[in-house]
């Protein structure tokens, strides 16, 4: 199973990136897909979540009204709208991949499957 994390990149306050996870090695239709960040001396933490049917979507306090997770089934991709950045978005975004929410959505150790993580910077 492999997840592909990329479109990160550096932006100023207020501007949009649009982060985008390529996953393969297996079937997802009944997986979750989850979205964690990492800021810098911080711990990871939960951001957004979607059901590979694209049925169900959770988010963070902190992304809500701002970011959208979605999901492209010919593509195998999930993707990670995020509007309205602020400073505070600044970390690595990491995809990663459950087969179930045993220990709940915004848990790490819900999920089996992760990305390698990519940049966001947003710049004030």
């Amino acid at each position: 199973v492999q997840l592909q994390a990329s479109g990160g990149g550096l932006v100023q306050a207020g501007e949009s990136l649009r982060l985008s996870c390529a996953a393969s090695g297996r079937t997802f239709s009944s997986y979750y897909m989850g979205w964690f960040r990492q800021a810098p001396g911080k711990e990871r933490e939960f951001v957004a979540c979607i059901r590979w049917t694209f049925s169900s979507t959770y988010y963070a306090d902190s992304a809500k009204g701002r970011f959208t997770v979605s999901g492209d089934n010919a593509k195998n991709t999930v993707y990670l709208q995020m509007n309205s950045l602020k400073p505070d978005d600044t970390a690595v975004y990491y995809c990663a991949a459950a087969g179930g929410l045993r220990y709940g959505y915004s848990q790490i150790r819900t999920y089996e499957y992760w990305g390698q993580g990519t940049l966001v910077t947003v710049s004030s």
